[in-house]
């Protein structure tokens, strides 16, 4: 921070809908504060937020990007977070570590929907926010603003107060009215805009607007509501206190607009942000931070970089970090800001500064550190994941590498999790849809070197018995010299379902001794490993109720293969079946949506919806809970966003096992003998 900074370095984080401008507008801002000489484009893949090849690849955010800069004096931190609902992850971490956020929309009121899960989470984390509606230089767009405003506030558990006005010639937005200040402005290309006299056509609306304004303000300061009462004005300075005020406090959120890419309101909002956002120990306060006069630093990012190692991106809450200090027993190895991809190295880092310490290995995400300890912090826990692929690599040798390469992956974005199924011999990595898990893959490809083959998972069907049966296992082998003898007679019936696997002896005058039931009962159980079907045997009640024994060649192999052959036998009079895992799922939608997610469930084999509710603590949202068979689960988040212009969301767990049967069943027991067959 330079010597001319008038306050502790603060952050805000850039948030909102996929394609509202959100890189545009961090671009933006950093031209406006003198970061930048020129601006880069998103459609080029030169700005500074979208540095990652595969942000460059998809012209899209797939991650947060910090930069540094300074406006007026003040020192910030800006984050551009993704807006792809896959990616929400990272915006979370970042709004986490942020003093405020400044939620960027589209001007079309039919899009204002997709701002409602930032909007939730920074209201249910009473996180202070802006709003800034761009893309105002489109044609028309000026006088869809109030209805954009009404879709929003429909959306938003704050009030919205719309602190300006636009001007207009035509159909463009020229400039605009500050409602505080009761000032005219004209945009002007590559600097401030211009003080102009107030158009008459704009004062009607200009006083509407403004008494509005006052109107919300009042709600939170009874002195402002005696002065409208009274019809005293209020000044200048009581009106700016009382904004800023507001929303420090999270009791509503000002409405800003204007372009991005033609830098039209940019340098308004950055004003707002310097006298509207709270300082890092407001912040810090709101976060349950505890005071104290030691350093307190909190890693909100890990990245594993090339040729550089692990950085700890972190926000330094009180004290004073210094390269080389000791944290919670790590050695920081250099201090770095952050400017997209470029690291600027200091020798230190003050409270509310947003840093990359090096080399901090045995260091995690959220994790909060002191010079003497790890300090537990609250932190959101990370989203369940709802998309799988099973990676195999294409080299051998490189099975060790994988392992590794998605360890670092995960600690990178908590939303990945990697699964080792050991049924199935898979390695699974899950992920929050097909974009994400895709760019893990490219990272997997990019930054390690390896190659994988992506499939669907295997299903984890089991398969039960539906008839009772007694039968007999006999095992016999003479050699040379000892030989081998075991004979058991089982009682075999089903049991109800999830009801698991039972055995029981009830030998009678010790035909077979007891020394011998544990290696029976081990016997039955390798053999249920795999059923006449393919699958894990399950639910069923073995019984060993006869047998006989030989002194010298009875053993514990010889009983074991015995009862192998007795479940062998077994298998064809006990009528074997298919059963496959069936997953609860709750979808969360807009009440508007509900019927399509009844249909998105009823549209799949086994779909079956249980009913629906409205979703606790989201005004006019639904739950719609179902049950729906694994298999048919592959694909159900990628339609769910499509028919929900990318807002629906689901959460799952496994309920039951169901029998599968007909040509369903059959198609699941050829594909896998094929597969066993194939791995021979």
């Amino acid at each position: 921070m330079s010597g001319n900074s008038q306050s502790t370095p603060r952050v805000a984080a850039i948030v909102g809908p996929y394609l509202s401008g959100k890189t545009s507008l961090m671009e933006s801002l950093l031209f406006v504060a003198g970061a930048l000489p020129r601006k880069g484009s998103v459609k080029e893949g030169t700005t500074v937020g979208d540095a990652s090849l595969e942000a460059k690849a998809r012209q899209m955010s797939v991650e947060a990007s910090l930069a540094f800069c300074e406006y007026q004096g003040e020192a910030w931190t800006l984050i551009d977070c993704p807006g792809s609902v896959e990616f929400r992850q990272e915006a979370v971490h970042a709004l986490m570590a942020a003093d405020i956020a400044v939620v960027v929309c589209d001007p079309d009121p039919a899009r204002a929907l997709m701002a409602a899960p930032a909007l939730k989470f920074l209201d249910d984390h009473k996180i202070p926010h802006v709003m800034f509606i761009n893309k105002l230089e489109a044609a028309g767009s000026a006088g869809k603003l109030k209805d954009v405003l009404n879709a929003l506030q429909q959306i938003s558990e704050r009030p919205l107060v719309l602190v300006e006005i636009p001007i207009k010639e035509g159909d463009q937005v020229t400039g605009y009215v500050d409602l505080i200040s009761e000032h005219a402005y004209k945009y002007e290309a590559g600097k401030d805009a211009d003080l102009k006299q107030m158009p008459e056509s704009v004062l009607p609306e200009e006083h509407e607007a403004r008494q509005l304004m006052l109107e919300k303000l009042a709600d939170f300061d009874d002195h402002l509501m005696e002065e409208l009462l009274g019809d005293v004005v209020p000044s200048l300075e009581e009106v700016s206190e009382d904004l800023a005020k507001d929303v420090r406090d999270d009791l509503l959120v000002p409405v800003y607009f204007g372009s991005a890419d033609k830098d039209a309101g940019v340098r308004r909002l950055f004003q707002a942000l310097c006298d509207e956002a709270p300082r890092v120990d407001a912040t810090a306060a709101r976060l349950g931070i505890p005071e104290g006069k030691d350093t307190l630093v909190q890693v909100f990012k890990s990245v594993h970089a090339q040729h550089v190692g692990k950085l700890s991106i972190s926000r330094v809450w009180r004290g004073e970090v210094a390269d080389g200090a000791i944290l919670a027993g790590n050695r920081v190895s250099g201090i770095n800001r952050l400017f997209g991809s470029q690291q600027l190295k200091q020798t230190k880092a003050s409270a509310g500064e947003v840093v990359a310490l090096g080399r901090m290995d045995e260091v995690r995400t959220r994790e909060a550190l002191t010079p003497a300890a790890k300090v537990a912090l609250d932190w959101p826990e990370p989203l369940q994941p709802m998309l799988a692929l099973s990676l195999h690599t294409t080299k051998s040798g490189d099975d060790v590498k994988l392992s590794l390469a998605l360890q670092k992956l995960c600690e990178e974005d908590a939303s990945l999790q990697v699964e080792q199924n050991a049924e199935t011999q898979e390695r699974i990595l899950w992920g929050q849809g097909e974009v994400h898990l895709k760019c893990a893959l490219d990272r997997l490809k990019s930054r390690f070197g390896l190659d994988v083959q992506a499939n669907p998972p295997m299903v984890p069907y089991r398969e039960t018995f539906t008839k009772a049966a007694k039968v007999h296992g006999r095992h016999k082998h003479q050699t040379g010299g000892h030989g081998q003898f075991g004979d058991v007679w089982f009682e075999v019936k089903p049991l109800p379902r999830g009801t698991g696997f039972q055995f029981e002896e009830r030998i009678v005058g010790g035909v077979v001794p007891k020394n011998f039931f544990g290696a029976i009962e081990h016997g039955v159980v390798d053999w249920m490993k795999r059923g006449p079907l393919g699958f894990p045997v399950v639910d069923i009640h073995v019984a060993l109720v006869d047998g006989s024994y030989h002194t010298v060649d009875s053993s514990d192999m010889a009983f074991k293969t015995a009862a192998r052959i007795g479940m062998t036998e077994a298998a064809p009079v006990c009528h074997p079946v298919l059963l496959e895992p069936i997953s609860e799922v709750h979808i969360s939608v807009p009440s508007e949506y509900t019927p399509k997610a009844q249909r998105l469930v009823t549209g799949r084999r086994g779909g079956q919806v249980l009913g629906f509710d409205a979703k606790p603590g989201w005004n006019g949202w639904d739950v719609v809970s179902a049950y729906i068979p694994q298999a048919e689960m592959s694909d159900v988040i990628v339609e769910l966003r499509s028919l929900t212009m990318g807002v629906g969301s689901f959460t799952w767990s496994f309920h039951h096992l169901q029998e599968l049967v007909g040509r369903d069943a059959d198609k699941v027991v050829e594909a896998r003998k094929q597969a066993k067959a194939a791995a021979q």
